[in-house]
C-alpha cells in the first residue's frame, strides 16, 4: 500500500544530459520511462506526497532526447500529479511522432475519457505504491478490467516483495504486464533473493515486459553501478525479446548531488551490463517498438 506523506522534500533538479561515451546509440533508439513535471494552478501537485520535483515540460524532454541522441520517449505518469493526465496528454499533443505515455486513472473514469487518452497516445496504466500519491495495487483488478479493452498494458512500479506477494492476482489478469526498474528490488540482497526470483519468474511470462531501469536507485554503487549487472543479465536471458530501457528523467525523489545520474552515463552503464550489440539493439529499439508502437500511429492493442 502506499503510505501517506506528511512532508514532501524538495529533489533535485535534473543534470545537464549527454550523449554516451562508449555506447553507439542504435538509430531509432527509445527511452521508456520519463516524466513530465507540472505544478501549476492548472495541473497542482496532490497534497499527500513524498517529494517535491522541479517542473519540467515536454520541451524539456524531448530536448534531453535530442542531446543524448534518442528518436522516441514515453512519459510514465508521476505520483505528484495523482490521477491527472494532463501534462502528458498536453507533451503527447505536442510531440506527437516522438512521444507515446502511460497514465494513471482510479477505474471510475467513463469509456469515452479513457479512449480519448487512447487517442491522444497513452499505451498504458501505472500502479504505483512506491511514493504517496501513486495507484495502490489494490485497485489491479478494476484497472486491468479497464485497460483490456483497450489493449493497454498495466505499468507496476511495486516493490520486490510486492510482486512476490501479487504473483497470483498477476499472473490472472490477462493484460500486458510492464515491471518498472527490475522490481525495484536492492542488489545488496542477490539475484538469488526470493523477491528478485519473483520478478524472474514473472518475467519469463509472455505477457510480461521488464525495464531495465533504475540501476543508480537500486545499486549499492556508484556509476558504472556494476553491482546491477548480474540482474540486467538475468532479466535478458529471461526474457530477452521483453526487456526495454529507461532513463528514469529527470530522476525524481534524489537530494544528494553524489547520487544524481544522467541519462548518456546510465546508457554507458547498460553497455557495461550487456555488452552484445544485438541485445542492446533489441533492448533499445525492437522491443520498445513492439511494446508501444510508432509514435504517431494509433495505439495498438
Amino acid at each position: 500500500m502506499t503510505l501517506p506523506s506528511t512532508e514532501s522534500a524538495p529533489c533535485l533538479p535534473a543534470r545537464t544530459a549527454h550523449p554516451p561515451q562508449a555506447l553507439h546509440l542504435p538509430h531509432g533508439a527509445w527511452d521508456t520511462h520519463a516524466h513530465v513535471i507540472a505544478g501549476d494552478a492548472r495541473h497542482p501537485f496532490v497534497s499527500q506526497r513524498t517529494y517535491t520535483p522541479p517542473p519540467v515540460s515536454a520541451d524539456d524532454y524531448v530536448a534531453m532526447l535530442d542531446a543524448v541522441g534518442l528518436e522516441h520517449g514515453v512519459l510514465i505518469q508521476i505520483s505528484v500529479h495523482g490521477v491527472d493526465n494532463g501534462p502528458i496528454v498536453q507533451a503527447l499533443q505536442r510531440h506527437p511522432l516522438r512521444l507515446r505515455g502511460v497514465g494513471a486513472i482510479d477505474g471510475s473514469e467513463s469509456d469515452e475519457a479513457l479512449w480519448r487518452l487512447r487517442e491522444a497516445g497513452v499505451c498504458g496504466v501505472r500502479v504505483n505504491e512506491l511514493f504517496a500519491g501513486g495507484s495502490s495495487a489494490d485497485q489491479l483488478q478494476r484497472i486491468a478490467d479497464r485497460c483490456r479493452p483497450l489493449g493497454w498494458h498495466v505499468d507496476l512500479a511495486l516493490h520486490g516483495h510486492r510482486l512476490r506477494e501479487l504473483a497470483p492476482v498477476l499472473r490472472g489478469l490477462n493484460v500486458r504486464l510492464v515491471v518498472d526498474h527490475m522490481g525495484w528490488c536492492r542488489t545488496a540482497q542477490g539475484v538469488t533473493h526470493p523477491d528478485f526470483q519473483a520478478v524472474l519468474d514473472l518475467a519469463r511470462m509472455d505477457n510480461c515486459w521488464t525495464k531495465l531501469s533504475g540501476a543508480y536507485r537500486v545499486s549499492s554503487q556508484a556509476a558504472p553501478f556494476d553491482d546491477v549487472a548480474p540482474f540486467v543479465q538475468a532479466l535478458v536471458r529471461a526474457a530477452p525479446e521483453r526487456t526495454v530501457w529507461g532513463s528514469d528523467w529527470p530522476h525524481v525523489a534524489i537530494t544528494d548531488p553524489t547520487r544524481m545520474p544522467e541519462p548518456g552515463m546510465l546508457l554507458d552503464a547498460l553497455q557495461s551490463h550487456m555488452d552484445d550489440p544485438a541485445q542492446l539493439q533489441a533492448v533499445l529499439v525492437d522491443n520498445p517498438l513492439r511494446l508501444f508502437g510508432q509514435p504517431g500511429t494509433p495505439v495498438h492493442g
